[in-house]
């Protein structure tokens, strides 16, 4: 999952950037054109992650003869997520994929697409409710979160001192379970102490005045543990503002130009990066499985890759897009 702010974008225009494709509501007969139809509701508009995971989606869905479209909310956010399931409700395709944008509070109106006779499937994120989507398919978080435990350790190389983990906002299925398998990998080094998670609300700026007051309250501070993009760019802010990039460990989620550029730059000295094209990929295979009354998956949990500067080169197809 990648989550971050962005200015609203309308979905024709974030479909022309990746190839464009069917649109919702057209005149075909509506019943055979909903059983031609997919749509892909991200977490957020115009996020590396999301884009990444639109361009595995657009190519399986135009590969199974499929028509498609991909619509986001501007924020990461349940109140403006629902009103797009709403629209979409209406049009009847054949499946949804979507990214809850809260574990809760997106249950019911997901529901409602269940009871339309609508397929759906979990991408990135997920219900705390089970009986809704046909499958889940995201990385392993926790996977995630314990390998940036283990190479914050690496990168500490053996020194003392606190490490910090910046989450996004509570109720957040995939940045809860990074922190959660962070907290409990770091408990095997002891040279590490750690001092507790704190919430960004997925806001740079406030990434970064955590990040301040941290360094305040613990001057032993070597290293941050940032679980998503938004977190790990306001974390490198507070750290430079502070004097302290590459003083104190930066491991950050996922793997944008944005990340990359500062990885290779040395602003941030690690990157835990998913696979969304292939989440978006094996999402349409689980929507179609579905439609056709075949067995799903139910969780299915893709890849992740520790990156740092040494080894950019050799990882490069992890990084994510900003364009199909």
């Amino acid at each position: 999952m990648k989550i971050r702010s962005a200015v609203v974008v309308s979905a024709a225009f974030l479909l022309a950037a990746c190839g464009g494709g069917g649109q919702i509501g057209d005149s075909n007969s509506q019943n055979s054109a909903a059983n031609k139809k997919l749509v892909l509701i991200p977490g957020i508009t115009a996020e590396p992650f999301y884009i990444s995971m639109q361009c595995g989606f657009e190519q399986a869905a135009k590969a199974a003869g499929y028509e498609f479209d991909t619509q986001a909310p501007a924020k990461f956010d349940a109140a403006q997520q629902t009103p797009i399931v709403t629209g979409i409700l209406a049009s009847k395709p054949a499946a949804v994929l979507i990214a809850p944008t809260d574990d809760k509070a997106m249950a019911g109106p997901m529901k409602s697409l269940k009871d339309a006779g609508i397929k759906v499937v979990e991408v990135d994120t997920k219900l705390q409710d089970t009986s809704i989507g046909v499958s889940s398919i995201s990385s392993n978080n926790e996977q995630g979160g314990k390998l940036a435990a283990e190479t914050l350790n690496k990168l500490a190389a053996g020194k003392s001192g606190s490490v910090l983990v910046l989450n996004t906002k509570a109720g957040t299925s995939t940045t809860d379970a990074r922190a959660k398998g962070f907290e409990d990998a770091i408990k095997a080094f002891p040279n590490l102490k750690y001092i507790g998670q704190q919430y960004t609300d997925n806001e740079p700026a406030t990434a970064a005045s955590k990040v301040t007051a941290t360094l305040a309250a613990n001057p032993d501070l070597i290293g941050v543990f940032a679980t998503n993009l938004n977190t790990g760019e306001g974390a490198a802010t507070g750290l430079r503002n502070a004097g302290k990039t590459g003083a104190v460990n930066l491991v950050g989620f996922d793997a944008s130009p944005k990340q990359v550029e500062d990885l290779k730059a040395g602003t941030v000295q690690a990157l835990i990066a998913q696979d969304p094209a292939t989440i978006g990929k094996q999402g349409v295979e689980q929507a179609l499985a579905a439609i056709e009354g075949k067995e799903n998956k139910r969780n299915i949990e893709t890849d992740l890759v520790a990156i740092t500067k040494d080894d950019a080169a050799a990882n490069e197809k992890y990084f994510y897009k900003q364009s199909c």
